[in-house]
């Protein structure tokens, strides 16, 4: 175990370690995409009627499944931070790994319920609402994706007992990817 540390985690911006920053600015950066997207879904929404017809077509349960999936996979980030604070790494390794388990999880009920849905000729030229659908939750698909090889480099690392205050990063950003799905959730499944 090496006390050497890279000088970007010793330095602090207004009292704040760099890594933290770097990922609060990250995520502002992708409040502003989603926030944009949803937004725009929204407005389309109420200005057109055929979008609930659309959107009768989706299959809430697989919605649920997956909001629980996410939400379970958000707490055992939860238990990774703790185990990295309290110095055990190997702990917090685990649960990223199970983390780790339930975004791959949720990629694979994605999967399927999009192969599903385009069988059923519900694709992204379909109609404006299949359009947003999609596009929507194909972006938050590519950051569950961005999150699982990350947080898969962080647990290897947490295992060696290095870098274990990036165990919160990957939580803070893992936290964020469940917040979207939480918005996104509602909107596409359930306003019907």
């Amino acid at each position: 175990m090496s006390s050497a540390r890279p000088i970007a985690t010793t330095r602090s911006a207004s009292g704040m370690p760099t890594g933290r920053l770097a990922v609060w600015w990250v995520i502002a950066s992708e409040i502003v995409i989603f926030g944009g997207i949803l937004t725009s879904y929204v407005m389309y929404r109420l200005a057109h009627d055929s979008f609930a017809e659309q959107a009768a077509h989706t299959n809430t349960w697989i919605g649920a499944f997956n909001t629980f999936v996410l939400l379970t996979s958000s707490l055992m980030a939860v238990q990774a931070h703790k185990a990295a604070d309290s110095g055990d790494g190997a702990k917090a390794a685990r649960f990223l790994h199970y983390t780790c388990l339930g975004g791959i999880l949720f990629i694979l009920v994605k999967s399927f319920e999009w192969a599903s849905e385009i069988g059923r000729g519900y694709t992204i030229s379909s109609s404006p609402f299949w359009s947003f659908y999609y596009t929507a939750a194909g972006l938050h698909a590519l950051h569950v994706i961005a999150g699982v090889v990350i947080m898969f480099i962080v647990a290897a690392a947490a295992k060696q007992y290095r870098d274990l205050h990036r165990v919160e990063l990957i939580g803070v950003y893992w936290h964020f990817v469940d917040v979207v799905w939480i918005f996104l959730f509602p909107l596409l499944y359930i306003a019907k």
